[in-house]
Protein backbone atom coordinates (compact mmCIF):
# COMPACT_ATOMS: atom_id res chain seq x y z
CA UNK A 1 0.00 0.00 0.00
CA UNK A 2 1.36 3.43 -0.88
CA UNK A 3 2.12 5.95 1.87
CA UNK A 4 -0.36 8.77 2.37
CA UNK A 5 0.50 12.29 1.20
CA UNK A 6 1.79 13.47 4.56
CA UNK A 7 4.05 10.45 4.93
CA UNK A 8 5.35 10.74 1.37
CA UNK A 9 6.13 14.44 1.86
CA UNK A 10 7.98 13.79 5.12
CA UNK A 11 10.06 11.01 3.55
CA UNK A 12 10.91 13.12 0.51
CA UNK A 13 11.92 16.13 2.61
CA UNK A 14 13.93 14.20 5.23
CA UNK A 15 17.48 15.50 5.61
CA UNK A 16 20.39 13.37 4.43
CA UNK A 17 22.13 13.85 7.76
CA UNK A 18 21.02 13.77 11.36
CA UNK A 19 19.68 10.66 13.09
CA UNK A 20 21.25 7.60 11.44
CA UNK A 21 20.37 4.07 12.65
CA UNK A 22 23.23 1.85 13.68
CA UNK A 23 22.26 -0.94 11.24
CA UNK A 24 21.51 -1.04 7.56
CA UNK A 25 17.99 -2.44 7.46
CA UNK A 26 18.00 -3.08 3.72
CA UNK A 27 21.23 -5.10 3.91
CA UNK A 28 19.73 -7.27 6.65
CA UNK A 29 16.61 -7.89 4.59
CA UNK A 30 18.72 -8.86 1.58
CA UNK A 31 20.86 -11.17 3.71
CA UNK A 32 17.70 -12.85 5.02
CA UNK A 33 16.51 -13.32 1.43
CA UNK A 34 19.85 -14.85 0.41
CA UNK A 35 19.83 -17.25 3.36
CA UNK A 36 16.21 -18.24 2.77
CA UNK A 37 17.01 -18.97 -0.86
CA UNK A 38 20.10 -21.02 0.05
CA UNK A 39 18.06 -22.99 2.61
CA UNK A 40 15.30 -23.85 0.14
CA UNK A 41 12.53 -21.48 1.21
CA UNK A 42 9.57 -20.56 -0.98
CA UNK A 43 10.74 -18.26 -3.84
CA UNK A 44 7.79 -15.94 -3.20
CA UNK A 45 8.94 -15.44 0.39
CA UNK A 46 12.49 -14.73 -0.84
CA UNK A 47 11.20 -12.19 -3.38
CA UNK A 48 9.11 -10.47 -0.70
CA UNK A 49 12.19 -9.71 1.39
CA UNK A 50 14.14 -8.48 -1.64
CA UNK A 51 11.37 -6.12 -2.71
CA UNK A 52 11.10 -4.77 0.83
CA UNK A 53 14.89 -4.27 0.92
CA UNK A 54 14.76 -2.22 -2.28
CA UNK A 55 11.92 -0.11 -0.89
CA UNK A 56 13.72 0.56 2.39
CA UNK A 57 17.06 1.26 0.66
CA UNK A 58 15.42 4.09 -1.31
CA UNK A 59 14.59 5.98 1.91
CA UNK A 60 16.77 8.24 3.99
CA UNK A 61 17.72 6.42 7.25
CA UNK A 62 16.65 9.41 9.33
CA UNK A 63 13.23 9.30 7.70
CA UNK A 64 12.80 5.67 8.77
CA UNK A 65 13.55 6.57 12.38
CA UNK A 66 11.23 9.57 12.19
CA UNK A 67 8.43 7.48 10.70
CA UNK A 68 8.73 4.84 13.42
CA UNK A 69 8.78 7.47 16.16
CA UNK A 70 5.67 9.15 14.78
CA UNK A 71 3.58 6.25 13.50
CA UNK A 72 5.20 2.99 14.60
CA UNK A 73 4.58 -0.15 12.56
CA UNK A 74 1.55 1.43 10.87
CA UNK A 75 3.73 4.02 9.13
CA UNK A 76 6.16 1.43 7.79
CA UNK A 77 3.31 -0.90 6.84
CA UNK A 78 1.99 1.74 4.42
CA UNK A 79 5.23 1.80 2.45
CA UNK A 80 5.27 -0.13 -0.85
CA UNK A 81 6.41 -3.79 -0.60
CA UNK A 82 6.92 -3.68 3.18
CA UNK A 83 3.91 -5.17 4.98
CA UNK A 84 3.27 -5.58 8.69
CA UNK A 85 5.66 -8.45 9.38
CA UNK A 86 8.68 -6.77 7.82
CA UNK A 87 7.65 -3.44 9.37
CA UNK A 88 7.68 -5.18 12.77
CA UNK A 89 11.13 -6.60 11.98
CA UNK A 90 12.49 -3.12 11.19
CA UNK A 91 11.10 -1.79 14.46
CA UNK A 92 12.76 -4.72 16.26
CA UNK A 93 16.10 -3.81 14.66
CA UNK A 94 15.69 -0.16 15.57
CA UNK A 95 14.61 -0.75 19.18
CA UNK A 96 16.88 -3.67 20.11
CA UNK A 97 19.71 -3.82 17.55
CA UNK A 98 18.65 -7.43 16.85
CA UNK A 99 16.52 -9.21 14.29
CA UNK A 100 15.81 -12.65 15.68
CA UNK A 101 14.67 -14.16 12.40
CA UNK A 102 17.90 -13.26 10.59
CA UNK A 103 20.02 -14.44 13.50
CA UNK A 104 18.24 -17.81 13.43
CA UNK A 105 18.90 -18.15 9.71
CA UNK A 106 22.58 -17.33 10.32
CA UNK A 107 22.82 -19.73 13.26
CA UNK A 108 23.83 -16.89 15.60
CA UNK A 109 20.57 -16.44 17.50
CA UNK A 110 21.00 -15.96 21.25
CA UNK A 111 17.53 -15.48 22.81
CA UNK A 112 19.01 -14.93 26.26
CA UNK A 113 21.01 -11.95 25.04
CA UNK A 114 17.92 -10.65 23.25
CA UNK A 115 15.80 -10.85 26.42
CA UNK A 116 18.33 -8.78 28.35
CA UNK A 117 17.35 -5.72 26.27
CA UNK A 118 14.16 -5.69 28.37
CA UNK A 119 14.73 -3.40 31.39
CA UNK A 120 14.82 -5.42 34.58
CA UNK A 121 15.89 -8.69 32.96
CA UNK A 122 19.42 -9.75 33.82
CA UNK A 123 21.26 -12.59 32.11
CA UNK A 124 20.50 -15.27 34.71
CA UNK A 125 16.76 -14.59 34.84
CA UNK A 126 16.58 -14.24 31.04
CA UNK A 127 18.23 -17.66 30.73
CA UNK A 128 15.79 -19.22 33.20
CA UNK A 129 12.79 -17.72 31.35
CA UNK A 130 14.08 -19.00 28.03
CA UNK A 131 14.66 -22.51 29.34
CA UNK A 132 11.37 -22.74 31.25
CA UNK A 133 9.06 -21.28 28.60
CA UNK A 134 10.75 -22.37 25.35
CA UNK A 135 10.30 -18.91 23.82
CA UNK A 136 12.92 -17.30 21.59
CA UNK A 137 11.37 -13.97 20.60
CA UNK A 138 10.25 -10.81 22.37
CA UNK A 139 6.75 -11.47 21.03
CA UNK A 140 6.83 -14.93 22.58
CA UNK A 141 7.98 -13.41 25.87
CA UNK A 142 5.18 -10.85 25.64
CA UNK A 143 2.56 -13.58 25.19
CA UNK A 144 3.93 -15.42 28.22
CA UNK A 145 3.83 -12.19 30.25
CA UNK A 146 0.12 -11.79 29.48
CA UNK A 147 -1.18 -15.35 29.69
CA UNK A 148 0.21 -16.13 33.16
CA UNK A 149 3.13 -18.40 32.23
CA UNK A 150 5.83 -15.83 32.97
CA UNK A 151 4.88 -15.22 36.58
CA UNK A 152 5.15 -18.97 37.26
CA UNK A 153 8.83 -19.06 36.29
CA UNK A 154 10.91 -19.41 39.49
CA UNK A 155 12.29 -16.02 40.47
CA UNK A 156 9.66 -13.99 38.59
CA UNK A 157 6.31 -13.87 40.40
CA UNK A 158 3.35 -11.53 39.78
CA UNK A 159 5.09 -8.22 40.58
CA UNK A 160 8.14 -8.81 38.41
CA UNK A 161 5.96 -10.20 35.63
CA UNK A 162 3.93 -6.98 35.73
CA UNK A 163 7.13 -4.92 35.51
CA UNK A 164 8.33 -6.97 32.52
CA UNK A 165 4.93 -6.50 30.84
CA UNK A 166 5.25 -2.75 31.30
CA UNK A 167 8.79 -2.77 29.88
CA UNK A 168 7.69 -4.82 26.86
CA UNK A 169 4.83 -2.40 26.29
CA UNK A 170 7.28 0.48 26.18
CA UNK A 171 9.68 -1.47 23.99
CA UNK A 172 7.22 -3.03 21.53
CA UNK A 173 3.53 -2.36 21.90
CA UNK A 174 3.59 1.41 21.53
CA UNK A 175 5.06 0.99 18.04
CA UNK A 176 2.37 -1.36 16.76
CA UNK A 177 -0.28 1.20 15.96
CA UNK A 178 -4.03 1.09 15.63
CA UNK A 179 -4.17 -1.87 13.25
CA UNK A 180 -2.35 -4.30 15.53
CA UNK A 181 -4.46 -7.28 16.62
CA UNK A 182 -5.26 -7.82 20.27
CA UNK A 183 -2.49 -9.82 21.92
CA UNK A 184 -3.05 -13.52 21.38
CA UNK A 185 -6.22 -12.96 19.34
CA UNK A 186 -4.71 -13.43 15.90
CA UNK A 187 -4.97 -16.68 13.93
CA UNK A 188 -2.37 -19.37 14.44
CA UNK A 189 -1.80 -22.83 12.98
CA UNK A 190 -3.74 -25.72 14.50
CA UNK A 191 -1.92 -28.19 16.71
CA UNK A 192 -2.60 -30.82 14.05
CA UNK A 193 -0.75 -28.74 11.46
CA UNK A 194 2.11 -27.93 13.86
CA UNK A 195 2.54 -31.61 14.70
CA UNK A 196 2.56 -32.45 10.98
CA UNK A 197 5.35 -29.89 10.41
CA UNK A 198 7.22 -31.35 13.39
CA UNK A 199 6.92 -34.86 11.95
CA UNK A 200 8.07 -33.75 8.48
CA UNK A 201 11.04 -31.91 9.95
CA UNK A 202 12.23 -34.82 12.10
CA UNK A 203 11.78 -37.36 9.28
CA UNK A 204 13.61 -35.27 6.69
CA UNK A 205 16.29 -34.31 9.21
CA UNK A 206 16.90 -37.97 10.04
CA UNK A 207 17.08 -38.79 6.32
CA UNK A 208 19.72 -36.10 5.79
CA UNK A 209 17.70 -34.31 3.10
CA UNK A 210 17.57 -30.87 4.76
CA UNK A 211 20.15 -28.07 4.55
CA UNK A 212 22.15 -27.62 7.77
CA UNK A 213 23.68 -24.63 9.53
CA UNK A 214 26.48 -24.33 12.09
CA UNK A 215 24.99 -22.72 15.22
CA UNK A 216 27.30 -20.31 17.00
CA UNK A 217 26.21 -21.43 20.49
CA UNK A 218 27.23 -24.75 22.09
CA UNK A 219 29.08 -25.81 18.96
CA UNK A 220 32.84 -25.59 19.63
CA UNK A 221 33.73 -27.62 16.53
CA UNK A 222 31.67 -25.26 14.32
CA UNK A 223 29.97 -28.28 12.77
CA UNK A 224 26.99 -27.66 10.46
CA UNK A 225 24.76 -30.11 12.30
CA UNK A 226 21.48 -28.20 12.72
CA UNK A 227 18.92 -29.06 9.99
CA UNK A 228 16.55 -26.30 8.85
CA UNK A 229 13.17 -26.81 7.19
CA UNK A 230 11.33 -24.08 5.29
CA UNK A 231 7.94 -25.05 3.89
CA UNK A 232 4.43 -23.84 3.16
CA UNK A 233 1.23 -25.52 4.38
CA UNK A 234 -2.36 -24.31 4.42
CA UNK A 235 -1.41 -20.71 3.66
CA UNK A 236 1.31 -20.53 6.36
CA UNK A 237 5.06 -20.31 5.85
CA UNK A 238 7.05 -22.37 8.37
CA UNK A 239 10.64 -22.55 9.55
CA UNK A 240 11.54 -25.48 11.82
CA UNK A 241 14.77 -26.37 13.61
CA UNK A 242 15.90 -28.29 16.68
CA UNK A 243 16.35 -26.35 19.90
CA UNK A 244 20.02 -25.49 20.47
CA UNK A 245 19.85 -24.35 24.09
CA UNK A 246 21.91 -25.13 27.17
CA UNK A 247 19.01 -27.05 28.67
CA UNK A 248 18.42 -29.05 25.49
CA UNK A 249 22.08 -30.11 25.52
CA UNK A 250 22.07 -30.88 29.26
CA UNK A 251 18.95 -33.06 28.95
CA UNK A 252 20.03 -34.62 25.64
CA UNK A 253 17.00 -33.17 23.86
CA UNK A 254 18.76 -31.50 20.92
CA UNK A 255 17.16 -34.05 18.58
CA UNK A 256 13.79 -33.89 20.31
CA UNK A 257 12.72 -30.30 20.99
CA UNK A 258 11.67 -28.62 17.75
CA UNK A 259 11.12 -24.89 17.43
CA UNK A 260 8.56 -24.00 14.77
CA UNK A 261 8.25 -20.42 13.55
CA UNK A 262 5.23 -19.54 11.44
CA UNK A 263 4.49 -16.58 9.17
CA UNK A 264 1.21 -15.35 7.71
CA UNK A 265 0.66 -13.57 4.40
CA UNK A 266 2.04 -10.35 5.94
CA UNK A 267 5.19 -12.14 7.23
CA UNK A 268 4.08 -11.60 10.83
CA UNK A 269 5.87 -14.14 13.01
CA UNK A 270 4.73 -16.55 15.71
CA UNK A 271 6.45 -19.44 17.46
CA UNK A 272 5.74 -22.77 19.13
CA UNK A 273 7.95 -25.54 20.48
CA UNK A 274 7.09 -29.23 20.07
CA UNK A 275 8.50 -31.78 22.51
CA UNK A 276 8.03 -35.39 23.56
CA UNK A 277 5.97 -35.25 26.76
CA UNK A 278 7.61 -37.04 29.70
CA UNK A 279 4.70 -37.36 32.14
CA UNK A 280 0.94 -37.37 32.47
CA UNK A 281 -1.69 -38.58 30.02
CA UNK A 282 0.38 -37.49 27.02
CA UNK A 283 3.64 -39.12 28.14
CA UNK A 284 5.59 -40.36 25.14
CA UNK A 285 3.59 -38.27 22.66
CA UNK A 286 4.55 -35.14 20.75
CA UNK A 287 3.06 -32.04 22.37
CA UNK A 288 2.92 -28.36 21.44
CA UNK A 289 4.15 -26.48 24.51
CA UNK A 290 1.52 -24.05 25.81
CA UNK A 291 -1.26 -25.88 23.94
CA UNK A 292 -1.31 -29.16 25.84
CA UNK A 293 -5.09 -29.09 26.33
CA UNK A 294 -5.59 -28.86 22.55
CA UNK A 295 -3.19 -31.76 22.08
CA UNK A 296 -5.20 -33.86 24.55
CA UNK A 297 -8.43 -32.98 22.74
CA UNK A 298 -6.83 -33.87 19.39
CA UNK A 299 -5.58 -37.17 20.78
CA UNK A 300 -1.99 -36.45 19.79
Amino acid sequence: MAPDAATATRLADAPASGVVPSRDYADRLREAADLLQAQGANPYRVATYRKAADAIAALDPAAIVDLVEREGVDGLDRLPHVGRGIATAIVEMLRTGHWGQLERLRGTCDPVQLFTVVPGLGHRLAERIHEELHVDTLEGLEHAAHDGRLENVPGVGPRRAAAIRASLHTLLVRDRGRNAPTLGAGPRPSVKLLLAIDRTYREQGAAGTLPTIAPARFNPTEEAWLPVLHCERDGWQFTAMFSNTAQAHQLNRTRDWVRIFFYDSENSEGQHTVVTETHGALAGKRVVRGRESECRAAGS
